[in-house]
């Protein structure tokens, strides 16, 4: 060697000069749009529309909303489903997979190697040529090897290889989000499922009171008929509203058990499994608080399909410089070196090498239909992404006003409600005992026993609406993925050897 690079191993000034014109050339010509991510509207107000005094505040709500119902089986329930639901399972795998595709991406930024080695028996071409030009005749066939190394470096000139790290990053990051996604989904229906199924167990119990209750009418109904103090007709609207309220039994003995299979399956487990502490459940849980909501700013953190779809524009913004890129040459810096000797100890000679390096240009020019056609798509697959990210600001809005619209108006219907109940047993009350001292008739007795039956079924039915309607509100939030465990996807095995590799 000689010159700079000789002494000590340092490279010459020409070659750090025109690395760094490399460098600095890859780095100024990066083709297709800037990104920045887009802010989301200002709103007119930090509050909530929807929001009212008695249904919310504007606190912060816990990331780990569930545990504001103090509830130790909520709790583990939620904590089973967020670790082994099989869709989050597979959303794990997914976002595996594009981490294995952002890997791929990188490996853009460094050179591509091929190594080969051939062992073949025969003659070969220089040996035929070279008998010929001695006039030896035909050669004799013999054993012969042929190792090579191929290298190639793109040098990154107008950024494809940097738009496509861009786009994959991106890729990986909305993945992430939609890991996110599935994780509020799944907190909020485990949370409701165990909900539903105390809702009615409660509501079983009520229509098992409300049964005793009108049985034991009818049976004093009959007790009248026989006394000459009832008819028959009595008689049967007793035994009618009897069978009515006893028909209502099945039905929420059927909500309870399919409530049951559903936080199973939620949780990972077959529906058969059915969790203890669900099943004993009787009443669904009430927060003892007015619900914590924060502001419209904070829902944007807090929802990952905001995040997913900013993500996701991200990656479709990059692409268009992707698809750029190849409106413009192609440069990448190539080397070979190979050798073909009959033994082995021959393939080092210099006499056998054969060896290249030099520059490769590859352009599409003149011809640029195809690569301006594909700059269009991905401007347009852009354009969709925008729209979807706005869209997606528009819906976590809509689905938090909606949410407290409908748990506020369910919260003051619930208040009507337990005043009408208790209005109704008083009524029942008067009315039982002005039958039994003869002040009022029959069919009196029987209106006031229908409203109370009434009334506590409607209000049973409204306590579950509102406890479902508070766990919409936290979905709509977007709360119950940041302190999340992590979720490992499930190994592949093989069926030859029973051995299990782990998917990263």
């Amino acid at each position: 060697m000689s010159g700079a690079s000789s002494r000590g191993g340092r490279p010459s000034l020409a070659r750090v000069t025109l690395y760094a014109a490399i460098g600095a050339l890859q780095a100024a010509c990066a083709v297709g749009p800037r990104y920045a991510p887009p802010q989301p509207p200002a709103p007119a107000s930090d509050a909530f529309a929807a929001g009212t005094a008695n249904a919310a505040v504007a606190t912060e709500p816990p990331d780990q909303w569930w545990q504001l119902y103090e509830d130790p089986a909520i709790d583990r329930l939620v904590s089973e489903a967020l670790t082994h639901n099989r869709n989050l399972l597979a959303a794990a795998a997914n976002l595996a997979q594009a981490r294995a595709a952002l890997a791929l991406a990188r490996a853009g930024h460094y050179p591509t190697t091929t190594l080969s080695m051939g062992a073949q028996y025969g003659v070969s071409a220089d040996q035929a040529f070279a008998s010929h030009l001695k006039g030896t005749g035909a050669p004799s066939p013999s054993l012969y090897f042929t190792p090579g190394l191929d290298v190639s470096y793109e040098l990154d000139l107008f950024g494809r290889v940097r738009r496509t790290v861009e786009a994959a990053a991106a890729d990986y990051d909305a993945g992430q989000a939609a890991e996110d996604v599935s994780r509020v989904s799944v907190a909020g229906e485990t949370t409701r499922s165990y909900v539903n199924a105390c809702a009615y167990a409660q509501q079983l119990e009520v229509a098992r009171r409300s049964l005793k209750i009108v049985t034991e009418e009818s049976q004093l109904t009959r007790q009248e008929v026989a006394a000459g103090a009832a008819n028959d007709l009595d008689l049967a609207r007793a035994n009618e509203l009897v069978a009515q309220t006893r028909a209502m039994l099945p039905v929420y003995e059927g909500g309870r058990r399919t409530a049951l299979f559903s936080l199973a399956v939620l949780t990972g487990r077959p529906p058969e499994e059915i969790d203890a502490a669900a099943d004993a459940c009787t009443s669904p849980p009430r927060l003892a608080e007015v619900l914590p909501v924060g502001d419209v700013k904070s829902l944007f953190r807090r929802r990952p399909d905001v995040r997913q779809a900013e993500r996701q524009l991200a990656a479709n913004t990059a692409r268009i410089g992707v698809a750029a890129a190849d409106l413009y040459p192609s440069i990448a810096l190539g080397g070979s070196i190979a050798s073909a000797a009959t033994t082995l100890g021959g393939i080092a000679s210099r006499s056998n090498l054969i060896y290249g390096v030099g520059p490769l240009l590859s352009w599409t020019f003149p011809n640029t239909l195809v690569a301006r056609a594909q700059v269009r798509e991905a401007r347009a697959t852009a354009s969709a992404a925008l729209a979807a990210f706005q869209g997606a600001i528009l819906t976590a809005l809509q689905d938090t006003e909606n949410a407290l619209t409908a748990y506020a108006t369910e919260l003051d219907r619930n208040d009507a409600l337990r005043e009408a109940r208790d209005q109704a047993h008083i009524a029942f009350g008067l009315a039982d005992e002005g039958f039994r001292l003869g002040h009022i008739s029959y069919l009196d007795l029987l209106t006031t026993e229908s409203d109370l039956v009434n009334a506590e079924a409607t209000l049973a039915a409204s306590d579950q609406a509102l406890a479902s309607d508070q766990v919409t509100v936290f979905k709509a939030l977007g709360g119950g993925w940041r302190q999340a465990p992590a979720v490992v996807p499930l190994p592949i095995e093989d069926a030859r050897t029973g051995a299990a590799t782990p998917v990263r």
